[in-house]
């Protein structure tokens, strides 16, 4: 057997060791260094670096809305359990009785469905796609409708079917909301719920 690392603190303190010598962080602002080393270190690709979109006022935004109490709106289940210790409420309504029923008359999928639930805990809330693109689609097209606008927003669906092109959609126009996003088919639940962490923990 290959000898290995054991001591937790120090497997930790080294692999964000690693992360930052090994990503470019300069495009960023530096309030957003903690957030893309943590998204980085939850799959574990410095490469996403090329790929990641940060509005210059996300963190600072993002983390006034979290301290203020408002509410962290995820679309997955995956995104809500990855949340370490959080400090502000944190809303799923993929598996509220409604979801489905809306989904169905709707003829659109349950992670759209679930965030029109969103609407009344929507202002100045920081939403958080990790999963699926038709729930940032559906979210843009909220907005688009005159819902009330998050304070910030977490663009980070994964896949081959609309994941790209959402997120392209968000950069583009992000509805004079601050966001963060990763361009291309790569995101998912891990790095969203990181990229919440980094906002009330930083990578201590």
């Amino acid at each position: 057997m290959t000898p290995y690392l054991r001591a937790p603190a120090e497997i930790y303190r080294r692999s964000f060791e690693i992360i930052r010598s090994e990503a470019d962080f300069s495009r960023l602002e530096p309030d957003c260094f903690d957030i893309a080393a943590r998204i980085i270190h939850a799959c574990g690709m410095p490469d996403i670096m090329d790929d990641l979109r940060v509005s210059a006022d996300f963190a600072q935004t993002a983390r006034a809305a979290i301290a203020k109490g408002r509410p962290v709106l995820v679309d997955a289940e995956m995104v809500r359990h990855g949340i370490i210790r959080p400090t502000c409420p944190v809303i799923c309504t993929l598996n509220m009785p409604d979801t489905a029923r809306l989904a169905i008359s709707r003829g659109t999928t349950r992670s759209a469905a679930a965030v029109e639930l969103w609407r009344p805990h929507l202002e100045g809330a920081v939403a958080v796609i990790g999963n699926a693109p038709t729930a940032l689609y559906a979210l843009l097209d909220l907005i688009d409708q005159g819902a009330p606008k998050p304070a910030a927003i977490i663009g980070l669906p994964v896949g081959f079917v609309g994941a790209a092109e959402s997120k392209a959609e968000l950069h583009a126009d992000p509805r004079g909301i601050a966001y963060l996003t990763l361009l291309g088919r790569r995101g998912g639940s891990a790095m969203a719920a990181a990229a919440v962490n980094a906002l009330t923990r930083g990578t201590e």
